[in-house]
Parts: C-alpha cells; structure tokens; sequence
C-alpha cells in the first residue's frame, strides 16, 4: 500500500508540475484545444477524446462508490474535470480512511461489508 500512496503522491505532483508550466507559457483554454483538436480528426483529438471517455467513466465509478448521494454526484463532477490531480488525491484520502483495504477503497464502505 505503500508503494502505490507513493505512486499517488509522484503522479500528482508530476501533472501539477506540468500543469503549472503549461498555464504559465500557454494560458488556461485548454477547452478550444480540446475542441479543435477532435474537429481536426488527428491523432490529438483521439487521445483527446479516449481521455475525456475515461474522465466521464471515473467520474461514474466515483459517483457510484458514494451511492449518487449529493456527495457522490459532486464528487464525481469533480472528478470528470480534475483528471488526476483528482483522482490521485482521493485515493490517497481513501487508502487512509480504509486502513489499506483496497475492496473498501474500490467499492466504498457499504459494499466491502456486504
């Protein structure tokens, strides 16, 4: 559990760190990149759009580990447009509220118990 808390932390701070140099010399309207790049039909877009997918996927496995209660749709919108800085983030919270137990961190309370 160590290694992958560890994995966590270096992954945020990697995307954090990239994300800081792109704002600084780019700005932040990463949506028209995002909408022209899948309007071009290359290569970018595709990533673009596999990834969007995958934000919209982990935003619905978050929203369903909290039940779609208020919390878990908030949650999950957070995560849809946090991506990792996100994802990493709440796995890590997860990983220490759950004492290291993966089946409650992917399933959440409730559920592990069952």
């Amino acid at each position: 559990m160590t290694a992958f808390r560890a994995a966590l932390v270096l992954l945020w701070l990697a995307v954090a760190g990239y994300t800081a140099v792109v704002v600084a010399h780019h700005g932040i309207d990463l949506v028209r990149v995002f909408i022209e790049d899948v309007r071009a039909m290359g290569w970018p877009g595709q990533f673009d759009l596999d990834f969007l997918c995958l934000l919209l996927l982990t935003g619905l496995w978050v929203a369903w580990r909290d039940d779609f209660s208020a919390k878990g749709l908030g949650l999950g919108l957070l995560a849809a447009v946090g991506g990792i800085l996100f994802l990493a983030a709440y796995l890590l919270v997860l990983t220490l509220q759950a004492n290291g137990s993966m089946k409650e961190v992917l399933l959440g309370a409730r559920r592990a118990a069952a």
